[in-house]
């Protein structure tokens, strides 16, 4: 049996509660997709890819597909348990077996679970999205109070890596004047913008208080994650969480 590589995340997932990251290695993609690319989006062989979806499906024991979304760097979240669909950066979820997932290179991946295990959620929050409000509307979407929340942040561009113009900075500052902690000026006139920083800014203020995680650089760790900055066109790593059908 084949492997498809990652590890399980370390936060105080509650009984029931699974979840998962992905890493590049492990699957069958060539070139900048080398080797589990899990995005049928980027341009790598489709019959690669399923084989890649399949690898993951057979290292975790899932009995579903995860519920792979349409993600526009917006602030959408769905509610898989009301039967939603469409284009969204997020999904909540009150059933049992359903897999939310995200996929990643560069952008940060959210988790989100409550501490009784009843629901779970993911979201995608690039800089766009974080300046959409992707983090607030996924703890809008959890239906429990925001202080009964976990949330696990996985792994992103880190901000020595990360350059952005004025641009952004002043989407971000027009919503929220705290936010000008989040970007360090740089000898080429623009700006490296913590993406961390601004996450955990924006579930503060949406009421969260146990936030876990790492800060790996997906830029910088080029043997274990995709990066868009570093190698385009390249893979797209999964993060997933779900609950356990009892």
């Amino acid at each position: 049996m084949s492997s498809a590589g990652g590890y399980e995340p370390e936060w105080p997932m509650p009984r029931g509660v699974r979840s998962w990251q992905t890493t590049r290695a492990g699957g069958v993609s060539g070139g900048s997709f080398s080797s589990l690319n899990l995005g049928p989006h980027v341009g790598d062989d489709g019959a690669a890819v399923a084989e890649n979806r399949r690898r993951l499906r057979e290292t975790l024991g899932l009995a579903a597909e995860p519920r792979w979304l349409e993600q526009v760097h917006g602030s959408r979240i769905l509610r898989l348990d009301r039967g939603e669909t469409g284009a969204a950066d997020g999904a909540v979820t009150l059933e049992p077996g359903v897999i939310c997932a995200v996929m990643t290179a560069d952008c940060l991946p959210v988790l989100l679970c409550d501490r009784s295990g009843t629901a779970i959620g993911v979201a995608h929050a690039g800089w766009r999205g974080l300046a959409a409000g992707v983090l607030a509307a996924a703890v809008a979407a959890m239906p429990v109070r925001s202080k009964d929340l976990l949330v696990w942040l996985g792994p992103a561009i880190s901000q020595p890596s990360f350059e952005v113009g004025d641009e952004v900075r002043e989407a971000f500052v027009a919503a929220d004047s705290a936010a000008a902690a989040a970007f360090a000026a740089n000898p080429a006139g623009r700006w490296q913008a913590d993406l961390y920083w601004l996450a955990c800014r924006q579930l503060e203020r949406a009421g969260v208080e146990a936030v876990y995680g790492e800060t790996t650089c997906t830029y910088r760790d080029a043997e274990r994650f995709f990066s868009h900055r570093r190698e385009a066109p390249c893979g797209r790593m999964a993060t997933l969480i779900w609950r356990e059908i009892a």
